[in-house]
């Protein structure tokens, strides 16, 4: 079996492939005029992420709720980290809102951690989703959540309010766990995917990052826990460097071997995956939902 330092893998400097065109459309500009005008948070803009203008032509967004600092601090995400602000119990209203004056087909809501609260911030994402669903009666839903500690009581109120795809990111391998997701447990996130698919969810869906020393067997190793713990859908993509101080990109995976993860993935028997050097983790959000 390769490992991630055969042919397939290029070390560090960012190769032809990365290069990414920008937005362009009708509908990309309309909902950029209204992000702008009504001064909308969506973690697409404040995150620069490479496929807004796909996703925004296709109807689909991601919104961030309870806050922007985090209580926790890893190794590759660009949030800050810090003591959170106190919760804006309207938030929900105003996400609502947000995907209402955008016309939003498919929703994505996703979070920091808050481990700084006694419900892990569950009561504003469940209102949240309540929120949407009254005011965008025909608007689907995606919950990308924090682990909430593994805590089934708070996990329970994501459950009971049912998006049609729960998600929750592994981020990487088993052995990079503790240096990437510092205050993650690689387990405790598989119990939580197994969980929720245990208690109904329809649809659950996660992903990881690759550049950061991993090997292939330990990419497929990770495909094979996600199965064990009945994930439907499993999203690939590139890890990059959001500032210095972030962990390194140790390597850039081509397009031929995320081809090939992605062919392995479908041998595994996952729903959808979506395997690419760009892709991130509401990239064809959508389509999950099928």
């Amino acid at each position: 079996m390769e490992t991630a330092t055969t042919s397939n893998i290029l070390p560090v400097g960012k190769p032809k492939w990365l290069k990414v065109k920008l937005p362009i459309g009708e509908k990309y500009t309309e909902l950029r005029g209204l992000v702008d005008k009504y001064k909308l948070n969506t973690i697409c803009t404040s995150g620069s992420c490479p496929n807004m203008g796909e996703c925004w032509g296709e109807g689909t967004a991601t919104f961030m709720i309870l806050g922007n600092i985090c209580t926790r601090s890893c190794g590759f995400c660009g949030v800050k980290t810090g003591r959170p602000e106190d919760v804006e119990w309207d938030e929900p209203e105003k996400v609502a809102r947000s995907i209402k004056i955008m016309k939003i087909k498919h929703a994505v809501i996703t979070s920091v951690d808050r481990d700084d609260l006694k419900d892990m911030g569950s009561i504003i994402w469940a209102e949240t989703v309540k929120a949407i669903r009254r005011m965008n009666p025909e608007t689907t839903l995606e919950t990308l959540i924090p682990d909430f500690q593994g805590v089934e009581r708070i996990l329970d109120r994501i459950v009971e309010v049912s998006p049609e795809v729960v998600s929750h990111n592994m981020e990487t391998v088993r052995r990079l766990t503790r240096e990437v997701r510092i205050q993650a447990k690689y387990d405790r996130s598989l119990a939580v995917l197994k969980y929720l698919k245990d208690q109904g969810i329809r649809r659950t869906k996660s992903g990881i990052m690759l550049g950061l020393g991993e090997t292939e067997e330990e990419v497929i190793q990770t495909m094979k826990d996600l199965r064990d713990a009945n994930v439907d859908i499993v999203t690939i993509g590139q890890y990059l460097q959001p500032s210095k101080k972030h962990l390194p990109v140790k390597e850039y995976i081509t397009p031929e071997q995320f081809a090939k993860y992605e062919q392995i993935g479908k041998e595994l028997g996952f729903r959808h995956v979506e395997s690419g050097v760009l892709v991130r983790s509401s990239y064809h959000a959508q389509k999950h939902i099928l």
